[in-house]
Parts: structure tokens; C-alpha cells; sequence
């Protein structure tokens, strides 16, 4: 595996373009622009303050930069230098700022979510959407862009509200049956809106097109409930991952529980394949600074994964439950491209990726690591999963196998 030099970016702000042939890195109130092959800058953008948030559009021919500190955003052109925009929400604030599909319109959020704004970068016209709800996923897109679902907030109850895209024209609004609405998201069909409560009620809606309510599904009660949801890319499933550390797959025909999947501290199973992550300490490179190192600094540590068989206890942690947003339950959910795996992990047992089989509903994999784990992403063309877990390695899995790839930053770690 090969690696590029260090780059300088701030806050995390590090952005691929859609298409796949441009970088974008955040420094200060600069914007990077790189050719991804070559890794060659592109171009350099200059704002008027520090950048907070960068976003593509969804053709790749515009970026954006915000600053929510001075209520402002600012876009750039990477066909037309000399193009440039900026939007400024002025005494209403701004927390949040984001593309429409058509990558020609940009929808920014006012301070305290008093409103949405939408802005045309073709037209320069102005809309305006009142009574948006904050919450943790207030706005979705439905695959192709044709329309947006948003969550609001009137009367003291909780409504959806359909735009088309097109003309920014209100579809259909309707109240929902939740308490407090903790979110939203379509089917990757875009046949279905999926709608669901806050934690502290186990209850998922799912709504058509023109407001009707297909189903409602609630696995218990007087519990904490939903705490991660995802649809599978062939809308067929619909994973709801919750604070009993259980994984309830629904199928899209009835919405009944086709499965549930539970994340045991033992592990039993003869089908899965269960990887353990082992360090070793080595004498580190000889460099001019070791001098001046403490001797911890003088060991560089190595891993690499073992397959351990079954029964395997699986490391657990106790979580504070005297403390809001407990580490307990499945906080992470996604299957890959290919709808053939789904990663879960269990928030009381943070070095733990489960790898389940969606063709078998059964436990394919497990990894465990040395540290508790902070991201996990699928590889967007082939069934392969990478992690990081805040040191300075990279884990990847696939059905061949797992392994464990030293990234050579002296000093630094993965941060996610």
C-alpha cells in the first residue's frame, strides 16, 4: 500500500469529490483543491474567515465553504476561477448549509432552526421554509433529487413536509403519529419514507409518497428504543439497530421482523470466522530525535490479526446509566454495496465490529480490537470493510481475510 506526503487540513475537513477526481482539504480560511491522481493542486481558494464545513455539489463543478461563526457561505467554481458566490444570512445566524441534488441550488439553516433558505445560484431567487425541526436527520433527499422530505415542528406536534426539488412547490404535508420526531430518511427506492421517535419510545412509521401510513412497528415498550437505523441498498430490508443491543431486520413487503440479530458477550458460533488483533513492541527506527524521546517512544508497535476459535468471550464495558445518551446499544449500522454484509457495532463493546452474512442472517465475522473502534466505512465498488480506531492503522476486511496496515505518520494517529 502506498501513502502521500502529509497535507495541512483543519477540523477534519477533508472531502472527495463525487466523481472521484479532486480533493478538497480545509486550512484556516484556505481550501485546497487537488487532482486525485496526481495529487497536484488544482486550485486554491481564499475566504473570508475560517472555514467550518466544505461540501461538493453533486456534479463535482462547485464547492462550498461555510462559516457559521459569521453567518456566512461562500462558493467557488472549478470550471470558471473567476466565478464566485457568497450568501450571507446576515443577523439570523447560520448552523448548517448543504446542496440540493441539482448542485445549483443551496439550502442553509438559520440560527436556533427558525427557518431553511433556499438559495439558486442560476435564478438568484430566494425561498424561504419555516418551522424546520431540529433534530438528528431534520432533511433527507430521495435517491435522483426529485424530491426532499423535511421534519417540522407546529403546534407542538411533529409534521413532514414534501418539496419537489424542481420548483421548491410543497407536495404534501402531513402530521406523524411520533411524540418527538428524531428523524427521517427515504428508502434507497425512494419509495418509502422512513419516520421514527425519539429514544425514548420504540417507534418506527413508514409513510408513502402522498402521506399515508404504511406501517408501524414497535418491537417493546417502557424501554429505551431506536438508536441507529439503515436501509439495505435494495430497499428489501430495513435494519433498526436499538439499546437492547439487538438488530431487528424488517422486510418491505409486510414490515414484520424477518430476523433479530443480538451481540452476545459470548460467541459460540462454528460459522464465524473471529479475528483478534495482537500487538507486538519493537525497537523503533533510529532517528536524531530518540535522544530526546521518552523510552516508550523508542518502541514502535506492530499488529496483526489471529483467528481465534470459538468460544470467545467478547470485551465489555460497564456504561454510566446515571448519565444521559448511555453507551449501550447498536450506534452503528450499514450494509454494503452489494446488499451481501452489514457492519453493527454495540456501544458497551467499543473494540467489537460484527460482520453478519444478509444472504444467511447469521454472524459471519468478528473483529476485535485493541482499541475502541471510531469509524467504519464500506468500500463503495467491492465487499470490503475498513476501520480505524484513533492509532496509526488501518484495518480492512474482506471474505479473504483481515489485515492490519502501519500508516507511516511519526507521532500522528487516525483521527475519525
Amino acid at each position: 500500500m502506498n501513502f502521500s506526503e502529509l497535507f495541512r487540513q483543519s477540523l477534519q475537513l477533508c472531502r472527495f469529490s463525487p466523481d472521484g477526481k479532486y480533493l478538497a482539504c480545509a486550512s484556516d480560511y484556505r481550501v485546497v483543491i487537488r487532482h486525485f491522481d496526481t495529487l497536484q493542486v488544482q486550485h486554491v481558494f481564499s475566504c473570508l474567515d475560517a472555514v467550518q464545513c466544505i461540501e461538493w455539489s453533486a456534479d463535482s463543478q462547485f464547492i462550498l465553504c461555510g462559516m457559521f461563526k459569521r453567518g456566512m457561505v461562500q462558493v467557488w467554481s472549478l470550471e470558471t476561477t473567476d466565478w464566485h458566490c457568497k450568501i450571507d444570512e446576515g443577523s439570523a445566524g447560520l448552523c448548517a448549509v448543504t446542496w440540493s441534488p441539482d448542485g445549483r441550488h443551496i439550502l442553509t439553516t438559520a440560527d436556533f432552526h427558525l427557518r431553511i433558505t433556499v438559495w439558486s445560484l442560476v435564478t438568484k431567487s430566494v425561498s424561504y421554509i419555516r418551522y424546520p425541526k431540529k433534530c438528528a436527520k431534520g432533511i433527507d433527499f430521495c435517491s435522483g433529487g426529485k424530491y426532499m422530505a423535511l421534519a417540522e415542528r407546529r403546534d407542538c406536534k411533529d409534521h413532514v413536509s414534501i418539496f419537489s426539488c424542481q420548483a421548491w412547490a410543497l407536495v404534501r404535508h402531513f402530521e406523524t403519529e411520533t411524540d418527538d420526531l428524531a428523524g427521517l430518511e427515504w428508502s434507497p427506492d425512494a419509495r418509502v419514507l422512513c419516520v421514527w421517535d425519539s429514544c425514548l419510545a420504540y417507534k418506527v412509521l413508514l409513510y408513502s409518497l402522498d402521506g399515508r401510513c404504511l406501517a408501524r412497528y414497535s418491537a417493546y415498550d417502557l424501554a429505551l428504543g431506536v438508536k441507529s437505523l439503515a436501509w439495505s441498498p435494495s430497499s428489501q430490508f430495513l435494519a433498526l439497530g436499538s439499546f437492547d443491543k439487538k438488530v431487528r431486520l424488517l422486510n418491505h413487503v409486510t414490515w414484520k421482523t424477518v430476523a433479530t440479530l443480538s451481540h452476545p458477550e459470548l460467541i459460540e458460533s462454528s460459522t464465524a470466522i473471529v479475528y483478534k488483533e495482537v500487538e507486538t513492541r519493537i525497537p523503533a527506527a533510529p532517528s536524531s530525535a530518540v535522544s530526546k524521546a521518552p523510552t516508550a517512544s523508542l518502541y514502535a508497535s506492530q499488529s496483526k490479526y489471529e483467528v481465534v476459535p470459538t468460544p470467545v468471550k467478547v470485551p465489555t464495558i460497564s456504561p454510566a446509566t446515571n448519565k444521559a445518551n448511555p453507551r449501550l446499544g447498536v450506534g452503528l449500522l450499514a450494509f454494503s454495496h452489494d446488499n451481501k454484509y452489514m457492519v453493527t457495532r454495540n456501544d458497551n463493546m467499543p473494540c467489537v465490529v460484527w460482520i453478519w452474512d444478509v444472504r444467511k442472517i447469521s454472524l459471519c465475522a468478528l473483529l476485535i480490537q485493541t482499541s475502541p473502534v471510531k469509524c467504519v466505512i464500506w468500500d463503495p465498488s467491492r465487499p470490503r470493510l475498513a476501520l480505524c480506531t484513533s492509532n496509526n492503522k488501518l484495518y480492512m476486511w474482506s471474505p479473504e481475510g483481515s489485515l492490519a496496515v502501519e500508516v507511516p505518520v511519526e507521532g500522528q494517529s487516525l483521527l475519525c
